[in-house]
């Protein structure tokens, strides 16, 4: 039996380096936004840890606060800070791209679709700051 792809031309494919991903800040800006997950990620199980420490009291929580302050975790929770307001900053620009919303007939402008996302961002931060500070 004859192998009925055996005759047909193969296609032209272009080696593509392994770092294609720096050639553009577009590219750049993807990568980083997708690893930024990683970062997300980390900040959640703190989150938890945190509030399993609380579970166990006074000593408990104390014994967490002071693994917070080791100089690892401390950069690592530095560095998280940092792509995780890339990744929001970069979520919020997307979502005029992936929402085509119109109004009579047109299309909203991209700041009209991004900039309610960075108002609740700024009233949230500003109400959790507050509660935060107050006392």
């Amino acid at each position: 039996m004859v192998n009925p792809t055996e005759y047909l031309p193969r296609s032209y494919r272009a080696r593509v380096s392994t770092y294609w991903w720096l050639a553009r800040w577009p590219y750049l800006k993807f990568i980083l936004r997708e690893g930024s997950s990683v970062f997300v990620a980390w900040v959640v199980v703190v989150t938890l840890v945190g509030i399993g420490a609380l579970r166990h009291g006074p000593a408990g929580y104390s014994e967490f606060e002071e693994w917070l302050r080791t100089p690892l975790v401390l950069a690592l929770n530095v560095v998280s800070f940092v792509f995780v307001v890339f990744h929001a900053v970069t979520w919020f620009n997307l979502a005029p791209k992936a929402m085509a919303v119109r109004v009579r007939g047109k299309r909203l402008p991209a700041f009209a679709l991004a900039a309610p996302n960075y108002a609740a961002w700024i009233a949230i931060s500003l109400l959790v700051a507050w509660i935060l500070l107050r006392g």
